[in-house]
């Protein structure tokens, strides 16, 4: 499992999924924001599973 989600996506992954689940837990949102743990965690870990399905990678190429 190598690294697939690099730079400003991993960025906005965390904070969509940081947005989400306060939204849910402090803010009484519905319970589908907490979906937010999804785009969190893959931006934690730098990687994605849908990626490799659709050969798909945003990290910079190694040369």
């Amino acid at each position: 499992m190598s690294a697939n989600v690099g730079g400003i996506d991993r960025i906005l992954r965390i904070l969509v999924g940081l947005a989400l689940i306060a939204w849910a837990a402090v803010l009484g949102g519905p319970v589908w924001a907490w979906i937010g743990v999804v785009p969190l965690a893959t931006g934690l870990i730098k990687f994605c599973p849908l990626y490799p399905i659709l050969g798909m990678s945003t990290c910079a190429t190694k040369k």
